[in-house]
């Protein structure tokens, strides 16, 4: 991880896209990205999502505020449950299902359902349930003339 702190001092300098490339188990490669604004300490590091284009559903909601939550800092959730403790690491969670890609590393033949809901996934709204070999979380900036 870059960490929050920098992530936020970067992205504060103009307009950035989030991507997110995602591979499966079976060796399947997907990716989304947003454009991406990201609030600093003050805000739990708030961040706001445009889904710009992808080859796998959106997870993430998008036009909703997410704020940054780990164990020992649970910050609005959807639910009163705390999501980081419950799922393993932190995140930028709106409800406890959508995704993890902070969870345990955890293998497809991992001893029942609570134990692959601690692991790294990709869960849309209305879509399939993917339970993750890797993942890559990256900043771009949108005006290359800046960069």
């Amino acid at each position: 991880w870059l960490g929050l702190n920098k992530m936020y001092s970067i992205t504060r300098q103009g307009g950035y896209l989030l991507r997110i490339e995602l591979q499966d188990w079976r060796g399947a490669r997907r990716h989304v990205q947003y454009l991406l604004s990201l609030g600093g300490p003050d805000s739990s590091y708030t961040l706001w999502l445009s889904r710009v284009s992808g080859t796998i559903p959106s997870a993430l909601p998008e036009h909703t505020p997410l704020r940054f939550s780990t164990p020992d800092h649970a910050t609005g959730t959807a639910s009163d449950t705390n999501c980081p403790q419950n799922f393993l690491g932190g995140w930028w969670h709106s409800e406890c299902e959508e995704t993890n890609l902070n969870g345990k590393y955890v293998t497809p033949r991992s001893r029942g359902r609570q134990d692959r809901g601690k692991g790294l996934y990709w869960k849309p709204k209305k879509g399939r349930y993917y339970l993750l070999k890797s993942t890559k979380i990256m900043i771009h900036p949108t005006d290359l003339k800046s960069f």
